[in-house]
């Protein structure tokens, strides 16, 4: 495989998994950076630069430990202690965010599609499982097969949200902080957004790098990926807040956008959501999965069964709640684990000794 291949393969994949569905509509960018007017764009910025950082800092820590899983890496990185309980922390937050993937994509296809919300979620369980039941480079495949799409269109949108902007950038800035905030500073609020998403980001990308052919592309992966994701944040930022006095109150404001549009772009966008539900919800079952299971073989493919099964179980159950609960939670657990990235990976560059 080309060393560019390879590259842009742990790139896109990182990317995928990291996106979900609140990114690619909009949502969690409006609350954690275009509420916050000029600053939440350099908030992008910064959150962009902050993912390149640890996306380099895995992706070289993961070629020290390649395995299928991502026990190793984070045994590395957090020692043998501490490890054990981030292990059962992020093995958790896995499966809840494979539950909260599997209702918000039966929550789409009703809203979109009149499909009742618990036949959407059946489908997006099983379509999910039977992704996961494919190796790991397939896997990869298919969740960075969805992201250049979505830059795509965020391009787009940026422009033409630009370009059909009605209010002078000083009203938009007063109107911008007039709406819900993810914290109560843009610069809280970007490292917030980065530790939320390498809780989830970070086991999956341990697993792609691990399939590098060499430890310079793990690195280059990570930081592509990185600084696609920030790319994505400053777009999606700008697109909001251009036009934040007519889409911003919208649940879905680039959806709203892109039907405003026309309604083909409108239809296009959501099955982009869509499809990014489904990379997420992949990318986080299958780490699951090979946290307890060995890929590709038949107690895999039976484990991520029941998982998934049990999971719907979940929707039904308030487990959903379960999570909006912990979220915050785990939003601090993301500080210490990047904290623990960072170490690691400069005690292996420049100590040259792992974790104790």
């Amino acid at each position: 495989m080309s060393n560019i291949k390879n590259i842009l393969g742990i790139a896109m994949a990182f990317v995928g998994v990291v996106v979900g569905a609140g990114f690619a509509s909009g949502q969690e960018v409006l609350q954690f950076f275009s509420s916050f007017g000029y600053w939440g764009l350099l908030g992008g910025v910064i959150s962009g630069l902050c993912f390149a950082l640890l996306g380099m800092a895995v992706g070289e820590l993961s070629q020290v430990s390649a395995s299928h899983s991502f026990k190793e890496g984070l045994y590395l990185i957090c020692g043998p202690r501490l490890g054990i309980v981030a292990d059962i922390m992020i093995t958790f937050f896995m499966y809840a965010i494979a539950v909260v993937m599997f209702a918000g994509g039966g929550s789409l296809m009703e809203q979109q599609w009149g499909v009742p919300a618990e036949y959407g979620s059946i489908a997006v369980m099983l379509v999910t499982v039977l992704i996961v039941f494919l190796r790991v480079n397939r896997v990869l495949a298919f969740i960075g097969s969805i992201t250049p799409l979505l830059v795509l269109m965020v391009v787009f949108l940026c422009i033409y949200s630009l370009n059909t902007r009605s209010l002078p950038l000083e009203e938009l800035d007063i109107i911008a902080n007039t709406k819900p905030q993810g914290a109560g500073n843009w610069l809280v609020a970007a490292l917030l957004y980065v530790s939320y998403n390498m809780v989830v980001g970070a086991p999956f990308l341990m697993i792609a790098c691990s399939q590098a052919t060499s430890k310079r592309n793990a690195l280059l992966g990570g930081l592509v990926g990185g600084l696609l994701l920030g790319g994505l944040i400053v777009l999606i930022s700008v697109s909001v807040f251009g036009r934040i006095d007519t889409i911003g109150s919208a649940a879905l404001p680039m959806l709203m956008l892109a039907t405003e549009q026309s309604r083909l772009l409108g239809t296009l966008i959501s099955v982009v959501i869509f499809a990014m539900i489904l990379t997420t919800s992949v990318g986080v079952l299958y780490s699951f999965s090979a946290r307890i299971f060995t890929p590709n073989t038949l107690k895999f493919n039976i484990g991520t069964a029941v998982a998934a099964c049990l999971g719907l179980i979940g929707t039904k159950v308030g487990f959903i709640n379960l999570v909006g609960t912990v979220y915050p939670f785990f939003g601090y657990f993301g500080f210490v684990l990047m904290a623990w990235i960072l170490i690691a990976w400069i005690r292996l560059r420049y100590v040259g000794s792992h974790p104790a």
